[in-house]
């Protein structure tokens, strides 16, 4: 499906998706801006929803950390995952600055975008389909989550919070 015209569609994320050959589907909602609220708006199960939080440790970079809506990044798995001794959020002016197509707070789950590693949590892994945000917090990409994996070239770690 095409989506490039929509209003808040990141342009550079659909060209992507075509790009790789993954189908997806482009749904408008009311505007939301916490992934629980989004995943409600979007009608589809919270923990199907790709949440993303933007991190850097000194030592590697950036990357990309995407955990299921409901749940909570855990900083000391993050700086695991990226083989640091700590790791810090980035800060909104800089991600305004680096996703100028992107609403903060609703960005794709596609680090690869933004010329950054992808990490997800393993139980992104347990969804046959995975939604996350377009670019926009009133609208949100469902995708194949095997395609975006393969596509976004995203490594499993445990990162999410324990409940």
């Amino acid at each position: 499906m095409t989506g490039a015209q929509r209003p808040g569609l990141m342009p550079a994320l659909v060209d992507w998706l075509e790009a790789e050959g993954i189908e997806y589907e482009v749904h408008e909602h009311e505007q939301s801006f916490t992934a629980t609220a989004t995943a409600h708006a979007e009608g589809v199960d919270p923990q199907t929803f790709a949440k993303v939080v933007w991190v850097r440790s000194s030592e590697d970079g950036d990357a990309f950390m995407v955990i299921d809506a409901i749940d909570h990044l855990d900083v000391k798995k993050a700086a695991r995952a990226l083989h640091a001794s700590h790791v810090k959020l980035v800060p909104e002016d800089e991600i305004e600055r680096a996703a100028p197509d992107c609403e903060v707070g609703a960005m794709p789950a596609v680090g690869r975008l933004f010329d950054v590693p992808t990490f997800a949590d393993h139980a992104i892994a347990q969804d046959a389909e995975i939604s996350f945000n377009g670019g926009s917090h009133r609208i949100s990409i469902r995708v194949d989550r095997a395609g975006w994996e393969r596509a976004a070239g995203v490594t499993y770690r445990d990162l999410a919070a324990d409940r």
